[in-house]
Order: C-alpha cells, then structure tokens, then sequence
C-alpha cells in the first residue's frame, strides 16, 4: 500500500488554495529537478508557479519546510499491516530504504537533515516532520497492542524513534543497500531486546549480587 499523507503532518498554511497549493508544488519540483538541492530557491519556484513569494512564504515558512512538502508529497512506502509487528516493521524498512536508494527523495532528506544542522527554520521543519513520522510509524506498533502481541505500557513513539534513528543513521552514512536479514536483525534487537534471560530483572539481579558478595575467598 502506497503512503503518501502523513496524519501527524500539519502544513504551515491552514487555509490556502488546493488550486495555487498544488501549482506551487508542482514548479518546486520542476525547480528541484532542473536545478537540484542546491540551486532551489523559493525565487525560483515563484517565478516559474507565477506566485508571489509572500504567499509561498505565507503558506510555507522556510524553503526547507516546502521541500519537506515535496518529499512527502512524491513519498511511496509501504505500511505494511501483516498482523504480525516485526513484519510489519522490516517491510516498513525495506520499502524506505529502496525508496531513499531508487529515487532522489534520498539525497533531498539527507541535505535537509544536513542543513537542519546549521539552520533554525530548517531545524523546525524537520522536527515538525519528524513528529508527524512518528505518529505514523507508531500506528503499527498501536495495531500490535490492540491485537495483543504487545504489552499495553510500551510507548509506540519511543518505538517508532528507534526505528527512524537505524534508518536515519544508514540513509545519512550511505547504506542503503542492506539485505533483509540485517533489517530483520535491528528489528528483532528493538522488539526483544537484548538482555539475556532474567538479568534485567531487578530481583534476579540482587539475587546474583547476594551470591558473589557471599561467595567464599580462598
């Protein structure tokens, strides 16, 4: 299934026309097509949407929130709904993936999370994204607490940040290439953890601690 609206998603612009909305979308892409990341201005977009820049800036605050428009509008990843969440997930990864890997979309997030770094409009626009992100990716981890595969305590955001952070670090360090079976191994590490058997367990733990102290010296 195709994803292409994100219900965490909120576009500065409350009440804009779908109309000029979608024309100026149509020329940033044009624009981020003919002159790539870096030679996308809003300048460019107005001219060619034959738009003002005060209504672009109006319904998109910085370019970096009207890139992040773009990206999302041309986004096709699957959120896989199997009935089973690690499924779920490693399908959700492997469609990410071959998206960043097959497209431009990749290198346009990669720039964007780059000048995030430096730039405060840009830091804003990727947070407000990310949230958004995280609503969506945690909706599977909310079908998996309804049909009971996970407890009822487990924090999908806190999931849902973990899955984004392997999928970030390997879309910003240029490996996207992995096979399946490494996505189905940080999948599983997220979902079992990796604590051996009852050490995590704060009783078992004071327990093994009453042994050594009580163990004999020779």
């Amino acid at each position: 299934m195709g994803e292409t609206t994100d219900p965490g998603r909120k576009s500065a612009g409350a009440r804009r026309s779908p109309e000029s909305a979608d024309a100026i979308l149509d020329a940033a892409e044009a624009v981020l097509v003919e002159a790539g990341y870096s030679g996308f201005s809003i300048e460019a977009v107005a001219r060619r949407a034959r738009a003002g820049k005060p209504t672009i800036y109006r319904w998109w605050p910085s370019k970096a929130a009207l890139l992040l428009d773009v990206y999302q509008r041309q986004k096709r990843v699957d959120n896989p709904d199997t009935g089973n969440l690690e499924q779920d997930l490693v399908g959700f990864l492997k469609s990410l993936f071959a998206h960043w890997r097959d497209t431009s979309s990749g290198s346009v997030f990669r720039s964007l999370i780059a000048e995030a770094q430096s730039d405060e409009k840009a830091a804003a626009a990727l947070a407000e994204y990310a949230r958004g992100r995280r609503v969506h990716t945690g909706q599977m981890v909310e079908r998996a607490k309804a049909r009971g595969e996970v407890t009822a305590d487990v924090d999908a955001t806190v999931v849902a940040d973990l899955i984004a952070s392997f999928a970030w670090t390997h879309l910003l360090t240029d490996r996207l290439d992995e096979d399946e079976a490494i996505l189905r191994r940080a999948v599983g590490y997220v979902l079992k953890g990796i604590v051996a058997g009852d050490a995590g367990d704060a009783t078992a733990v004071r327990r093994r601690r009453r042994r050594i102290i009580a163990r004999p010296t020779k």
